[in-house]
């Protein structure tokens, strides 16, 4: 009997070897809607077969979190030690890190947890080796910095893993609303020129997850995968960084080898000589993207030394959830000065998203 992923791929294969025109987009809108319905299938058997075994579960610390995915011994533990000043486990030989290590990087003013996962290898999305528990710890990060080494190059193939098992690096969730009704059928309605799918794909593939009536809007130009993403609910969006060690034992070609195999910028390093260490800090800390909020005192200026360090996007419930554990549930109101303020000190409450440099009061009840 043929697996899923077989089936899968005859599938594409006869959409590959369809002619396109008017008189077969209907049955190709079918044939993806059947791709998308196994696909659906396949990782909801994923998730059963996890089954009770051991999970990794690392408490948040500090303003972000960092997770090191990368292939056994390409001196992740190492590169842990050099940026956080820990003392993890370290040798020459595969699987030294047998759970997640926590570490913190300080960086101008973020404190930044880095987490050195258990090397990954193919296969891990479906269990390999622990990968899959190894993703799911890593889906949780604010930031991925997938690592090789000039020997184990392939970070397309971690990035492949990364993806089958839901999360898109990278890239930002498509613009689409859907609003179920229980009747009229499907409506297709987009403010774009839609060039990868059909009004008719798009039908098609809705109704592969029982949807039949609603009217669903696009706003970007989405192909029949991100459609996907969209109606699986469960994709996780993250930036990343690529990282390539060793370069103490670059070879000739090797260059070239890689930048024709990964296709995307790189961080050529060697954690062993400390070269390139510098660099990666501040390249974290720019693609996490922190901004900085000064606290105001009621009736007291403004502390503009110490400014609190955040993601950007965050909103005054991360600062108050930042501060102290009651500040949520105490709430009165707050203040804001700066960018995010329609005018100056501007009562705002939880929901309102910060802007770099911002002056922010919080008033509590009591206070």
């Amino acid at each position: 009997m043929a697996t899923i992923e077989e089936l899968i791929k005859a599938i594409e294969d006869e959409i590959f070897n369809t002619k396109k025109n008017k008189a077969t987009e209907h049955h190709i809108g079918k044939l993806k809607a059947k791709i998308a319905r196994m696909k659906a299938q396949q990782e909801l058997q994923r998730v059963k077969s996890v089954g009770g075994g051991k999970g990794y579960y690392v408490k948040k610390s500090g303003d972000a979190t960092v997770a090191l995915v990368g292939y056994p011994s390409v001196g992740k533990s190492s590169l842990l030690n050099k940026l956080t000043g820990s003392d993890a486990a370290v040798a020459a030989y595969q699987f030294t890190t047998l759970e997640i290590i926590p570490g913190i990087m300080e960086y101008n003013g973020a404190k930044i947890q880095i987490l050195d996962m258990p090397g990954i290898i193919k296969g891990a999305s479906r269990g390999k080796g622990r990968g899959r528990e190894v993703i799911t710890a890593a889906r949780t990060a604010d930031l991925v910095l997938i690592i090789g080494d000039v020997y184990n190059y392939r970070l397309d193939v971690l990035e492949r893993e990364l993806y089958d098992a839901g999360m898109r690096l990278d890239k930002t969730p498509p613009d689409i609303t859907l609003n179920p009704s229980e009747r009229g059928g499907i409506t297709v309605r987009n403010t774009i020129p839609l060039t990868r799918m059909t009004e008719g794909e798009i039908a098609e593939i809705l109704r592969a997850y029982g949807i039949v009536n609603g009217i669903i809007t696009i706003r970007d130009d989405v192909g029949p995968e991100e459609l996907v993403d969209f109606l699986a609910g469960n994709r996780i969006y993250v930036p990343s960084l690529a990282l390539i060690n060793k370069f103490d034992l670059e070879y000739k070609g090797v260059r070239k080898k890689i930048e024709k195999t990964i296709m995307r910028d790189y961080i050529p390093m060697s954690v062993e000589k400390e070269q390139g260490t510098e660099e990666l800090k501040k390249l974290i800390y720019q693609k996490l993207g922190f901004i900085r909020v000064y606290l105001k005192p009621q009736r007291e200026k403004a502390d503009m030394e110490e400014p609190l360090v955040i993601l950007d996007g965050s909103t005054v419930r991360t600062v108050c959830e930042h501060l102290h554990r009651d500040f949520v549930s105490l709430f009165r109101y707050s203040r804001v000065w700066g960018r995010s303020a329609k005018f100056p000190s501007q009562s705002v409450g939880l929901d309102h998203t910060l802007a770099d440099e911002d002056v922010l009061t919080i008033v509590i009840r009591g206070s």
